[in-house]
């Protein structure tokens, strides 16, 4: 009955959605549900991966750093993939740092468990090489994205990311926490955040961001949100 709930629950990610019945049944016995709170650690880089994550409900960030401490976020992940990429490619360490942006639940798998069910479960593998081609195309798009497009509508682009992923309109969101993850000074920040508040797009209260008008917010966003949207969609079941 455990496993039964958990296959339940499993099916509320993308990727192990896409998986068969027994696909799926042999994997069970080796996830575990968690709970990820704001900035819990996934992978630290340089640092072996000891843990693949299969996000439910919580979002996480895969988060590019300078030596001086700067950090710009490269991609976000929520249910529609999987953080074991580097594992996949037979990568021990992540390049990349990864934590949870926004919190809620997502399935674990100990690495050298995850690494044998890839090479007994071909359709395991086969979905997550889709998969880390629409990632990539989705870090390739945010880099663009950083370079060419004004504040607004890159704000615009990673909200509707990340109200997509966190299945709610209401999550938890800091100016600060934002501010990084787009490369931007906090100030610009919290000027764009007013101007959507203003238009009555977005309500923000004390961390906590609600999305009131998301066709509106569309429209406020650069086409980098549609592109990744639709890769994913080519890409994924």
């Amino acid at each position: 009955m455990a496993n039964a709930g958990l296959g339940k629950r499993a099916r509320g990610n993308r990727l192990l959605n896409g998986l068969s019945k027994g696909a799926l049944a042999r994997l069970l016995p080796d996830l575990q549900l968690r709970t990820m709170e704001v900035k819990s650690t996934v992978a630290r880089r340089h640092e072996p991966i000891e843990e693949i994550y299969f996000p439910l409900t919580c979002a996480l960030s895969m988060v590019a750093s300078t030596d001086s401490g700067q950090t710009v976020e490269a991609a976000l992940i929520g249910n529609e993939g999987t953080s074991g990429v580097a594992p996949f490619l037979g990568v021990c360490a992540s390049p990349l740092e990864i934590f949870t942006q926004i919190p809620g639940e997502a399935l674990s798998i100990r690495t050298p468990d995850f690494r044998a069910h890839l090479e007994h479960q071909p359709q395991l593998g086969t979905l997550i090489g889709r998969y880390t081609q629409a990632l990539l195309a989705q870090v390739a798009q945010t880099s663009a994205c950083n370079r060419m497009h004004p504040a607004q509508a890159r704000c615009a682009r990673w909200l509707l990311m990340a109200h997509e992923r966190a299945g709610s309109d209401v999550f938890r969101l800091t100016q600060e926490f934002l501010s990084q993850m787009l490369g931007m000074r906090r100030a610009t920040v919290s000027g764009v955040a007013a101007a959507l508040q203003a238009e009555h797009i977005i309500r923000y209260v004390r961390g906590t961001l609600t999305v009131l008008d998301r066709e509106r917010l569309a429209e406020r966003s650069c086409c980098c949100y549609e592109i990744v949207r639709q890769e994913y969609a080519r890409s994924l079941p």
